[in-house]
This record gives C-alpha cells, structure tokens and sequence, in this order.
C-alpha cells in the first residue's frame, strides 16, 4: 500500500509512484543492513516497477493487437 498524503492525490499515479520509490529508499537508507531494510528496497523496486509499468500501459503508443 502507497503511503499517501492526501496533496498527493492530486498528482498522477506516475507521478506518485516516484515519490513512493525515493521515499522508500531514503528509508532503506537510513536503516542498518539486515532484513527490514532489504524489505525496504524491495518495495521501493516493486513501486519503480510499478510506475514503469503505468507509463508503458499509458503511452500513446501502445495499441491493442490486431
């Protein structure tokens, strides 16, 4: 789950998800090396992830197959 303020909703889901991934990274960062931080880093992957794979399924480019 996204930890959202409600400002953020405003902004696009892109837009979110990069916000969400530098803050969970700034956390992981700021934790000693172990199993809570590398959940951290997980997350902050899957959210990058997540917001990569927004921007391809919202690209103009992207057609349905014929």
């Amino acid at each position: 789950m996204l930890h959202m303020q409600s400002s953020q909703t405003q902004q696009p889901l892109h837009d979110r998800l990069v916000l969400e991934a530098k803050r969970l990274k700034d956390e992981a960062n700021a934790l000693r090396p172990g199993a809570e931080r590398d959940a951290m880093i997980r997350k902050a992957r899957q959210t990058e992830t997540a917001s990569h794979i927004n921007e391809w399924i919202s690209s103009p480019g992207l057609r349905a197959p014929q």
